[in-house]
């Protein structure tokens, strides 16, 4: 089977069209050497990918005959990436959410959202009188009238 088709079959990637860009940017390795979109893969390979800033290594077991299942794909391949890549990915997820805390500065999408569904269910429930709202009660717009 084709890398690409390989890649895509067991998940790795979304779309065969994805495996074959990300193999086009030397990004995908059977051993130490590159390869190309049209390498066959053979059980036994160790498949080096370079994906979210890390070195993923993959060794095939079996060749699936067509895309597989996400709880299939332990059958046929065995991830054998180095502790250490998984540690720099976690360092990476938590370091991206420095520049801002939560709370602080202009609010996101999500934020807003939330925001706007509190005031709207607050003012529908709460207030139907406009007057009210604004404090004024009857006796004083009589005394205005009056004046």
């Amino acid at each position: 089977m084709r890398i690409d088709k390989f890649l895509w079959s067991i998940r790795f990637y979304k779309t065969r069209s994805i495996a074959t860009d990300e193999i086009k940017k030397n990004r995908v390795a059977i051993g130490e050497s590159v390869v190309k979109s049209s390498k066959e893969v053979k059980e036994g390979d160790v498949i080096k990918i370079r994906k979210n800033q890390i070195d993923y290594k993959i060794k095939v077991i079996q060749i699936p005959k067509s895309r597989i299942g996400a709880k299939l794909v332990s059958l046929h391949i065995k991830d054998v990436t180095d502790k250490e890549q998984y540690e720099l990915l976690k360092l990476r997820k938590m370091s991206q959410s420095y520049y801002r805390d939560r709370g602080e500065g202009r609010p996101t999408k999500k934020d807003r959202r939330e925001i706007d569904g509190y005031v709207e269910n607050d003012v529908d429930s709460d207030f139907t009188d406009w007057d009210d709202f604004f404090g004024e009660s009857s006796s004083e717009k009589e005394e205005e009238k009056e004046s």
